[in-house]
């Protein structure tokens, strides 16, 4: 992957965003940010036009997974990412050292579960088998949700956002969670008929072409503090082509866009 294409490509992003804050016509005002493919990158391509009045080029690259969009920013392939949100960005700067800040929150993805089985969580039996994302960050988003349920009940005390497996206090369906699954497979999981219940992120689940609204059995609430986010190289967040970007996603344009592009399977926030 090559960051820009002029003769500055062994510049630093630091550097690269400084000439963008220029607003200069050259091609050093390229801004270049991975994202997961949907709703993501629509979300950016959406966008370009209203990049390119405030004077800068937004290019896109795109990702299938969770991992690599960290990494090439880290390694300067990338200006920012738009994948994560808040407490995933924690867990990765906890385990990696990374040195990013959230630049600003877009929108929220409510998570669903899924099933070909059964039409409600009510109808889940004594024993359902529970098939989950093996990333640790959502666990507890997961798990609080199927509290907000009535499902399970958590330990007493416990920070929502860390809980896990180990912190269900009370099961009364003895549900049975198997999170062994990279999260781009589970939507193929669900169509394959595995598990009784799927837990898909709304991303993954828009991609393979469900709708979150009609075909989830439960949904999160909107109100959910996973936010995505843009993330940054410490620092950057201060840039003129960083701050104009999330300006621009935060417009009533993209705002609009976004309702209407999702009918509330993707929800944008204002900060």
């Amino acid at each position: 992957m090559k960051k820009f294409v002029s003769g500055l490509a062994l510049a630093s992003s630091v550097f690269v965003l400084g000439a963008c804050g220029n607003g200069g016509d050259s091609e050093d005002n390229v801004l270049v940010v991975g994202a997961s493919n949907v709703p993501h990158a629509e979300i950016l391509e959406e966008a370009k036009p209203l990049f390119e009045e405030k004077g800068f080029e937004l290019q896109i690259e795109t990702y299938q997974d969770y991992v690599l969009p960290n990494q090439d920013l880290e390694n300067g392939d990338l200006d920012a990412n738009y994948f994560q949100h808040v407490p995933y960005l924690e867990s990765q700067i906890a385990d990696h050292g990374y040195d990013f800040v959230n630049a600003g929150g877009i929108h929220v993805e409510p998570i669903g579960v899924y099933s070909k089985k059964f039409s409600s969580l009510e109808e889940l039996p004594d024993g359902a088998v529970i098939l989950m994302s093996n990333s640790v960050a959502d666990h507890g988003r997961i798990l609080t949700m199927l509290e907000a349920k009535g499902l399970i009940t958590l330990n007493e005390g416990v920070e929502k956002t860390a809980a896990t497996i180990e912190d269900i206090a009370e099961n009364p369906k003895n549900l049975v969670f198997d999170y062994e699954y990279e999260a781009a497979l589970l939507p193929q999981l669900y169509e394959n008929e595995e598990g009784d219940a799927v837990l898909i992120n709304s991303n993954y689940a828009i991609d393979a072409g469900l709708n979150p609204m009609e075909d989830s059995i439960a949904l999160e609430d909107s109100e959910s503090p996973y936010v995505n986010i843009i993330a940054v190289n410490n620092g950057d967040e201060e840039s003129e082509a960083v701050k104009a970007l999330v300006e621009v996603l935060r417009s009533e344009e993209i705002q609009e866009f976004i309702l209407a592009e999702w009918s509330g399977s993707v929800v944008p926030v204002k900060e």
